[in-house]
């Protein structure tokens, strides 16, 4: 999210370590979360080269967003159609996609294809990942680079509503990931193995 912050209102946040901002509209110091809940607990402040913008890094307690989202920053307004260099970060887009996809959620079945799965439940996204799975493993195995990556892309789309719809977010499969991260693949599995034995 993007607030405007006082000297007061710093030394507030630093004061409390909670996000407090200044409301010009209200003319007056507000708390962030403080008619919500959604407070933010501040881990650091740090100013940009001009000491004009100041990046706080927090944990939220809830969405930050008023619309329910996890945070304000979720309407593309421009899609390139450059593919991405080799080696650039994909996680915002990944976090987007989140994003988007508990936008969507929140929309009509009618006007949105993300809330008709997710009306459909487990039965009807499982059935979407089985069939964008089994069509990605043909275009392995049998079509273009292009094929391969569009049907990598419905399959992940359709992952991710998934597990939304079982209400686990993409920071939770991420750091599944992360905790396997140096360990072989060999191992890993023989561990979950005798884990569920």
């Amino acid at each position: 999210m993007v607030a405007w912050m006082s000297r007061e209102a710093l030394d507030q946040t630093l004061a409390t370590g909670y996000a407090t901002f200044y409301s010009r509209s209200r003319g007056r110091l507000w708390t962030k979360g403080e008619s919500s809940g959604h407070r933010l607990l501040v881990h650091s402040v740090t100013a940009d080269c001009d000491g004009d913008t100041l990046l706080l890094g927090v944990s939220a307690e809830g969405p930050s967003c008023h619309t329910g989202a996890q945070n304000c920053f979720f309407n593309p307004v421009v899609r390139s159609t450059e593919p991405l260099a080799t080696g650039t970060p994909v996680a915002p887009l990944l976090t987007l996609l989140e994003q988007t996809i508990e936008a969507r959620a929140r929309s009509t079945s009618a006007k949105s294809y993300t809330k008709s799965l997710l009306e459909g439940g487990p039965a009807r996204v499982g059935g979407k990942i089985r069939e964008e799975a089994a069509e990605l493993a043909e275009a392995l195995a049998n079509e273009s680079d292009d094929r391969v990556a569009a049907e990598a892309a419905d399959l992940l789309f359709h992952l991710l509503v998934g597990v939304k719809g079982r209400g686990v977010g993409l920071a939770q499969v991420i750091e599944v990931l992360r905790g396997r991260m140096g360990v072989s693949g060999h191992v890993e599995k023989a561990q979950r193995s005798n884990a569920s034995d």
